[in-house]
C-alpha cells in the first residue's frame, strides 16, 4: 500500500463483497456507494469494451433511467477538499467459447453454465476505472484470466445449485467457492482479478490518479 494512503479518500462504487474484501485486504479505508444501472442495456462487441463499457455507466447518467454514481455526489464539494477522493469503478464479464456470460438468470442456466466448464476452461475479463473527484483525472484498464478445470461430477454442480451463490456471479463462476475449488485444475492470473477487482491494476491506476 502507498505510504501516503492518508492523504486521499476512496469511494467504492460496487455492492460487492468480494470487491470490499480484495480493497480491504490491500489496506485502504474506504465507503460503499452503489450504481443501479441496467447492465443488460449496454452492449458491446468485444468482452474488454464490454466490461469498460459498464463500468463507466455506472459512474455517468446514460440516456436510459440510469442511476450512476456521479450524479449523487457533490463534486463541487470534492474539488474544494483539501485530500483527493478516488471512485472505483469496475465491472466483469465470463467469456467461455467466446460468448459473454452475465449472471445466470435461472437455476437452470447455472447448471448449464456450470456443466460447460467442467473438463474445460473460461476466463474472466474484469475492469477497474478511478476517477479522482478533485482533479477530474480519470483512467481505466482491463484484466483477463483464463481458468482451467477438472470434470465437475453431477451431484456437485446439485449442491452448488442448491447453495445458490452462483446464481449471484457472472457466468456462474466463483472459483473461491469450497465446493469448486478441488475442481480448478489451473488459473493463468490472479484470483483476486477473478473475485472482482485485480489488486495490481487497482494498485497502479490509484498511483496514477494521484
Amino acid at each position: 500500500m502507498d505510504a501516503n494512503a492518508s492523504s486521499f479518500k476512496i469511494i467504492l462504487g460496487s455492492a460487492s463483497v468480494a470487491r470490499r474484501k480484495i480493497l480491504a485486504e490491500m489496506g485502504y479505508e474506504f465507503t460503499v456507494m452503489t450504481a443501479d444501472i441496467d447492465e443488460k442495456g449496454i452492449r458491446k462487441e468485444k468482452p474488454e469494451e464490454l466490461v469498460m463499457a459498464i463500468a463507466e455507466a455506472k459512474l455517468m447518467e446514460t440516456s436510459s433511467q440510469a442511476e450512476a454514481i456521479l450524479p449523487k455526489l457533490p463534486v463541487g464539494h470534492y474539488k474544494m477538499d483539501a485530500e483527493p477522493t478516488l471512485l472505483i469503478t469496475s465491472d466483469q464479464v465470463v467469456v467461455y467459447e467466446g460468448m459473454v456470460r452475465e449472471k445466470p438468470s435461472s437455476k437452470e442456466e447455472a447448471r448449464q453454465f456450470i456443466k460447460d466448464y467442467s473438463g474445460g476452461h473460461a476466463a474472466t475479463v474484469g475492469s477497474v476505472i478511478i476517477t479522482n473527484l478533485k482533479t477530474g483525472f480519470r483512467k481505466g484498464g482491463w484484466d483477463k484470466v483464463e481458468i482451467y478445470f477438472h470434470e465437475i461430477p453431477d451431484e456437485m454442480i446439485n449442491k452448488l445449485i442448491e447453495e445458490g451463490t452462483v446464481l449471484y456471479v457472472a457466468g456462474g463462476l466463483i472459483i473461491e467457492h469450497p465446493l469448486i475449488l478441488p475442481f480448478i485444475k489451473e488459473v493463468v492470473g490472479t484470483t483476486d482479478s477473478v473475485m472482482g477487482l485485480p489488486k495490481a491494476l487497482t494498485e497502479r491506476l490509484i498511483k496514477e490518479a494521484l
